[in-house]
């Protein structure tokens, strides 16, 4: 008889138990879902507003990220970095090349909440590596200000660095930036780019920009040192705002050195194509890195968004499913006139010192 009662009182201390373990695996779901509700606790989702998103432990090997910051565009600097940060786990650490006199704006501009966990460092650019190097004539005084040529020096601001992005600021990020940090390079490519007649972008041609997806849009082929390098003119082009660089590969072929050469035979002898619309940092780009180098997954670098007719040439669709966007061109998504500018305002943060606003049709129209 004892048997038994110890049999029952068993049984009964079993179910006991998994009563209990059952109503607190319940009371554990229901607060898992009240505090992901209130937005206490939420887990890494792409497509979850940037001003619900938190941050966490960023783990891996270091994704150096390069990028410049004029004073005048520091909100595209912002968007910009703000966009690859909350769409990636991986340890991303970007250097922002910029002039003294806007390093201080832009340290407060990231110190706000949102933005005070993204690691940088910032390195001055030097003007004086651009004497000689630059014609000074009046039509061309915007496009030579120094930082655009930023990108030539890559090695000089990452001395220690065997692979590094480089991004204009006039871009917004939707994808995981480390799927374009692991872009395959070939053997004694120095950098990946995006070609322009093969990329989703290259739909038609540029208006007021000539044939800007092919050589002869950017270059002179009747000057001497443009034919005697045999290039084709019908060649396709691509746009450095968008690159993967083998930091090695590039100080092996002293590459810094080679578009420094071309820099300064231009300013002797106008190699520069008379059609030319976008930055002249280009054309010798498009000569060092003639069939020398690797390709880009075109959709991230889905550009032409600031050029005219931008919003009829893509689909709200494909906008929305492009991994990279790039404003190049003169309609910038901060300005009036530009095509999805929404999707660049879901990533704007706003200045804390009331110096950068974006300029929007119904403001102006108050």
């Amino acid at each position: 008889m004892r048997k038994v009662n110890v049999v029952i009182l068993v049984l009964l201390a079993v179910a006991f138990l998994i009563i209990i373990q059952r109503n607190l695996l319940s009371l554990s779901d229901f607060l898992h879902k009240e505090i992901t509700h209130t937005g206490a606790i939420l887990p890494f989702e792409a497509e979850l507003p940037p001003d619900l998103r938190v941050d966490f432990e960023r783990q891996g090997d270091e994704i150096p990220v390069v990028m410049t910051a004029a004073e005048e565009r520091l909100g595209a600097v912002v968007a910009a970095m703000h966009s690859i940060y909350q769409n990636t786990k991986a340890n991303v650490v970007f250097t922002i090349v910029t002039m003294n006199d806007t390093a201080d704006h832009l340290k407060m501009w990231l110190s706000v909440p949102s933005l005070k966990s993204i690691k940088y460092k910032m390195v001055p650019f030097k003007p004086e590596l651009l004497v000689g190097k630059v014609a000074k004539h009046p039509e061309t005084m915007d496009a030579t200000k120094p930082l655009t040529f930023a990108r030539y020096y890559l090695p000089l601001y990452l001395p220690e660095v065997e692979k590094a992005i480089y991004l204009d600021d006039d871009i917004i990020v939707q994808g995981d930036i480390k799927e374009l940090y692991e872009t395959s390079l070939k053997s004694g490519h120095a950098a990946a780019f995006s070609d322009d007649c093969e990329s989703a972008s290259a739909k038609g041609v540029v208006r007021g920009a000539g044939t800007q997806n092919n050589y002869i849009g950017f270059l002179d082929f009747k000057k001497e040192a443009i034919k005697q390098l045999g290039m084709r003119a019908n060649t396709c082009s691509f746009n450095p705002g968008v690159l993967v660089a083998n930091l090695t590969e590039w100080k092996n072929m002293n590459i810094t050195g080679q578009l420094e050469h071309w820099m300064e035979l231009n300013t002797r002898e106008d190699l520069y194509s008379k059609t030319l619309a976008e930055s002249i940092t280009t054309p010798p780009l498009l000569i060092v890195f003639y069939k020398r180098h690797s390709a880009l997954d075109p959709m991230w670098h889905v550009r032409h968004l600031g050029t005219t007719g931008a919003g009829n040439r893509y689909s709200p669709q494909f906008v929305k499913a492009a991994k990279l966007l790039h404003w190049n061109g003169h309609y910038k998504p901060w300005g009036r006139t530009s095509a999805f500018t929404d999707v660049w305002d879901r990533w704007f943060i706003p200045d804390p010192a009331e110096k950068f606003h974006p300029v929007r049709k119904h403001a102006a129209d108050k």
